[in-house]
This record gives structure tokens, C-alpha cells and sequence, in this order.
């Protein structure tokens, strides 16, 4: 526990690393994975990423929020644990209800616990480095009363850009109009994509064809790491997609001679469900406290 008792909660969709959870007591709401057949899994507590792709053949399964009761139950337990604060940090509000189920339960809890709720904007590892700037303010000493205006110019000041070789899932899962979604299915086009100041997909850069896109994605993350004295750098992929892990860090570290830290992060489950089995992404956040 952090001597300011605040507690940190958020969500699978921002694929907080694991020794960040364990060793700063971050606690994981998960969404959730539904099958037609009636079925629903935790994403990461009793279904992974793989076994998603495995059964994609069969079915593309749809996702859901956390409910309200398991949202105000992390909040009790986290009081019952002794804190007496809590920031709960959500993916972006353009792409889930998360960051507003959390806010209303958050306003029906707080006279048991105060708590601030946060859009990182921003989804997968992105929103987990957010995760993990909060953790440093936190444990830093920065005020409760501070924290709301910290984390959201963390989180202004985070970009992710991901390629995927098939955009069927992101336009089945709505996470992509027709626009997009055309363009990805015309002439090989293969578009970098991240999320907008709101939160929402859109192209950051147009490429033709897998590799190129790839090119594109690095060119994207080092324009973007210019913008700041030294940057914190993500790279996340799929099970089909990770041999890239050690050639992107090498091109990256190669485009970028600002890089303070580098981290890598397989994809959640119920990310997978709506990006497919070959996704690649590249996070970048400005690395000033």
C-alpha cells in the first residue's frame, strides 16, 4: 500500500503488465468475452489471447464492460484493504462504457471512498503506460486533489499506432466505420492506425502493404518521440506477430535517440477479439514526470 492509501484499479483493456500489478498492488477489473453458444469468460482470469485466436474460425466472439457490481466491489475491497482514496483508470471512453460505468458507480460510492475516474483515450498498452504514470504520481506523494489534471495531460501526452493485416475485425467489432474499413480492403492499402485526442480510431498514415506498414508505423512513433525531451516506448503484438518484438526495438531504438525505457506486452484477450490475430503496435509517452 502506497502512503497517500490511494488504490489504483483498472481495466484488462489497458493491458497493465503483470509486475505492475504485483508489485504496486494495481488491481484488474476484466471485461469480458461472450459466445453465442451462451458462454462468457474473464478475459485474462479463465480465457487468454490465444485461445481467442484459436477459436476465430469458428466464431468472432463480442466483449462487454465489467457490470457495475464488479466495479463496486473493487472499490469496497479496496477500502476494506485500508484505502481510503482510488483512481480508477479505463480505455478510452470512444471505444467502451467502461470509463462511464466507472464513473457512475464512482459518484454512488463516494462517500464510502473518494475516487477519480480517468479516459486514458487511449487503449491496450497505452493506456497501461497511463496506468503506470499514475502509479508514479501516486507513490511520488502528488496530491489526490492534483491528480485529475496530471493524468490527463499523461494521457494527452501518450500515442498509440497499430497495424493489422486484416481490418474484418475491427469493422465486425464497430471499432471501424466503412471508411476505413474500404480503404483497407482496397489496392493492398494496409493503414497505421491510433486513437485520436478523443479516443476514437483513425488513420495516422496510409501504407501500402504489410511491410510498408510496418516502415510507416516506426516513421509515425519517431516523429511523434521528437516532440519530447526523452519518451517511454511500447511495443506490443500478437502471438502470430511476435517474432518482431527484437527487430522493431532494434529499428526503433535506431530511429529514436530519445528512448528513456522500452517495454513489450502481448495483446489482452478481449483486445484480440476486435484486432484479429496479427496485430503489431507502437506506443510512445513523453517520459517527464
Amino acid at each position: 500500500m502506497n502512503d497517500q492509501r490511494i488504490a489504483v484499479i483498472t481495466d484488462s483493456g489497458t493491458d497493465t503488465p503483470a509486475s505492475l500489478q504485483t508489485e504496486h498492488d494495481v488491481r484488474v477489473v476484466p471485461l469480458r468475452i461472450n459466445y453465442s453458444d451462451g458462454t462468457s469468460f474473464e478475459s485474462g482470469v479463465d480465457i487468454d489471447a490465444d485461445e481467442v485466436v484459436r477459436r476465430l474460425d469458428d466464431e468472432i466472439p463480442s466483449t462487454s464492460l465489467p457490470s457495475p457490481d464488479q466495479l463496486r466491489q473493487a472499490l469496497q475491497t479496496a477500502r476494506d484493504d485500508g484505502y481510503e482514496r482510488a483512481v480508477i483508470v479505463t480505455i478510452a471512453s470512444a471505444l467502451s462504457a467502461t470509463n462511464q460505468t466507472a464513473q457512475l458507480v464512482a459518484d454512488q460510492m463516494a462517500d464510502v471512498i473518494p475516487t477519480l475516474v480517468v479516459d486514458t483515450r487511449s487503449i491496450g498498452m497505452v493506456a497501461g503506460m497511463v496506468v503506470e504514470r499514475c502509479v508514479d504520481y501516486v507513490e511520488a506523494g502528488v496530491p489526490f486533489e492534483e491528480l485529475a489534471e496530471r493524468l490527463d495531460r499523461a494521457a494527452e501526452e501518450s500515442d498509440v499506432f497499430f497495424a493489422v493485416k486484416s481490418l474484418e475485425y475491427l469493422y465486425k467489432g464497430g471499432r471501424i466505420g466503412k471508411a476505413i474499413y474500404r480503404l483497407g480492403t482496397a489496392l493492398n492499402i494496409k493503414p497505421v492506425l491510433m486513437c485520436d485526442k478523443e479516443g476514437y480510431y483513425t488513420i495516422a498514415k496510409k501504407a501500402r502493404g504489410w511491410d510498408r506498414s510496418l516502415d510507416t508505423m516506426i516513421a509515425v512513433a519517431a516523429a511523434t518521440a521528437k516532440r519530447y525531451e526523452s519518451v517511454r516506448l511500447g511495443i506490443c503484438c500478437s502471438s502470430a506477430t511476435s517474432p518482431l518484438y527484437k527487430p522493431l526495438e532494434e529499428r526503433l531504438r535506431a530511429a529514436i535517440d530519445n528512448i528513456a525505457s522500452v517495454q513489450v506486452k502481448d495483446i489482452s484477450a478481449d483486445l484480440i477479439v476486435h484486432t484479429g490475430p496479427d496485430l503489431v503496435g507502437v506506443g510512445v509517452q513523453n517520459a517527464a514526470l
